[in-house]
């Protein structure tokens, strides 16, 4: 058995003042998302820190804490609950850089799943190129969000790369409760404003494949997902 990487107090501090930072950030007047508002004003917002997003040195770690936060989201599936990954890395990387890592982190992810022995959730497709495709974690279908300092839009700027998880299920809520298409046109009005223009990435679930508004780089129709569907048993 190896010894368990024991954290420096110096990293405990540095990983910390990074999520108060991220959270300032968040907390900013004019930042569009009013739905990462509400989840952090409830503390339900949840964070992990990784060190560079084109390492797959932190991915079993990660994926443990994803897949608990997908068992404990189905034990209370409220709206506004988030998982947060903040890469702690100093290089700054193109939009497509940021893109191919960010899909090598996720088909890593989605392969662990697998070989767990996870089923896919049922409601959603694994098909990258499928309308109704949804990442699965336990279970459980989440869309991501990925910030980094080289983003085109304003909206999808952080100081270091970060995945944003919100499970599929509190949209459906969201649906049900009549509150979806009010707080959808609310960020998308707010993106607006401070992007200085309309976001033409963005989808309803259903119409196209939501794989294309995970990094937030403008894409055609010629785009392909870099990430080859898994097969779950």
């Amino acid at each position: 058995m190896y010894p368990v990487p024991q954290i420096s107090e110096d990293t405990i501090r540095a990983q910390g003042a990074l999520i108060e930072r991220f959270e300032s950030h968040i907390r900013a007047k004019d930042f569009p998302c009013v739905g990462a508002k509400s989840a952090l004003a409830r503390r339900q917002m949840q964070f992990f820190v990784a060190g560079d997003i084109r390492c797959p040195r932190d991915d079993v770690a990660l994926y443990d804490a994803i897949r608990d936060f997908a068992q404990n989201f189905k034990g209370a599936p409220e709206p506004f609950q988030t998982f947060v990954v903040l890469f702690d890395m100093g290089e700054r990387l193109s939009e497509e850089a940021f893109e191919t890592a960010l899909w090598k982190r996720l088909e890593a992810l989605e392969g662990i799943d697998a070989a767990r022995g996870q089923a896919y959730d049922p409601r959603v497709s694994s098909d990258p190129e499928d309308a109704t495709f949804s990442l699965s974690f336990g279970g459980e279908a989440f869309f991501v969000v990925g910030l980094h300092p080289g983003a085109s839009r304003a909206a999808r700027r952080f100081e270091v790369p970060v995945l944003v998880f919100n499970a599929h299920d509190q949209f459906e809520t969201l649906r049900k409760e009549g509150r979806y298409d009010t707080m959808r046109e609310t960020i998308l009005k707010r993106d607006e404003a401070y992007s200085g223009s309309i976001n033409p990435m963005v989808a309803r679930h259903g119409e196209i494949s939501e794989a294309r508004q995970y990094s937030g780089r403008m894409v055609d129709d010629s785009w392909r997902c870099p990430m080859r569907q898994i097969h779950h048993s």
